[in-house]
């Protein structure tokens, strides 16, 4: 059976990615910059591959690294977990996190899961609304966090997932012919809604606004109608949906990535917690491959959770 990773040079690995240098990841996990090269060539020697190269004065994963930072930051995660279920010095208090109602749908059941099972004491408010109105509310202090949908160009997140954006119709209803694309979207200022438009507007084709809403709920439920077309996440994408391509006409749209905020003056320690957890949830949340069966002519999808889908998949239950 082959020797399991040394934790504690998993942490240095990826303190050195962070870093960008091994000087800086040296003082950052307060050791010597020789003691840190040691540490990084009986890494390498464990796994087998270069993990870096040099990269002007600083230095740069290699491609067997990238796949090593992966696992790596998801075993440091899961040790950490592991440790605070035993530590007697349990957290205790309360947390306010934000977050849109498509998030809190996918997203939260497991993380609040993962988080109550290792601090039981912990008392999570959870507040669904919009990105941009947790957004303001994080800046009023009324949250302590949130998970939003990452947009640089007016608020501050870290990014913690990165997933195709797609364009999706019902599959059983007819696509509008040459008529406006009919959409159904969030409110003006939702990115989302931004993207799908400044999309259309690119290749020239003409839409209307038929359904503005912040609630994904309504949205998928104008879609699954046959009344409209959306963009959604690739893991949103509920049975009866189909994935609409170039061939369909519709552009590519750029992948969304998921943010998360966190109010200056916060309790570190819990927002520290839940912010592992989360993005130990989210890294679990893995594409798979379809299986696919057909009956009557239907492609019926098999492994729901998050799908790698083919253009013009449809999704449909059993």
């Amino acid at each position: 059976m082959p020797a399991p990773l040394d934790i504690d040079q998993l942490q240095t690995f990826v303190a050195i990615v962070d870093n960008g240098s091994f000087t800086r990841a040296a003082e950052q996990v307060f050791k010597t910059q020789s003691a840190v090269s040691m540490q990084m060539r009986r890494l390498e020697e464990r796994v087998g591959k270069q993990l870096f190269t040099k990269d002007g004065r600083g230095v740069r994963l290699t491609e067997e690294g990238e796949k090593l930072l992966n696992f790596a930051r998801r075993i440091i995660r899961l040790n950490n977990e592991a440790m605070s279920a035993f530590d007697d010095n349990r957290l205790e208090g309360s947390l306010r996190i934000g977050t849109p109602d498509d998030y809190a749908d996918r997203y939260m059941p497991d993380i609040i899961s993962r988080f109550a099972k290792t601090h039981p004491n912990v008392e999570l408010y959870i507040v669904c609304e919009d990105s941009n109105d947790l957004a303001e509310r994080l800046k009023r202090g009324e949250l302590d966090m949130a998970l939003v949908t990452h947009n640089p160009r007016t608020r501050d997140s870290e990014v913690v997932r990165t997933e195709p954006l797609c364009w999706v119709a019902s599959a059983n209803h007819a696509l509008p012919g040459d008529r406006p694309v009919p959409l159904a979207v969030g409110r003006h200022d939702c990115r989302w809604r931004q993207l799908a438009v400044g999309a259309l507007q690119g290749v020239g084709r003409d839409y209307r606004i038929l359904f503005t809403s912040w609630s994904a709920t309504v949205v998928a439920s104008a879609v699954l109608a046959g009344m409209a077309i959306s963009i959604l996440p690739e893991s949103a994408l509920r049975t009866g949906m189909r994935v609409l391509t170039q061939a369909d006409g519709f552009p590519p749209l750029p992948p969304v990535q998921i943010g998360l905020m966190r109010r200056p003056g916060a309790p570190a320690s819990l927002t520290t917690a839940l912010s592992n957890h989360i993005i130990a949830s989210l890294d679990n949340i893995s594409p798979v491959e379809l299986e696919e069966k057909y009956e009557n002519g239907t492609a019926i999808q098999q492994s729901p959770r998050q799908p790698r889908l083919r253009p013009g998949h449809i999704l449909a239950s059993w």
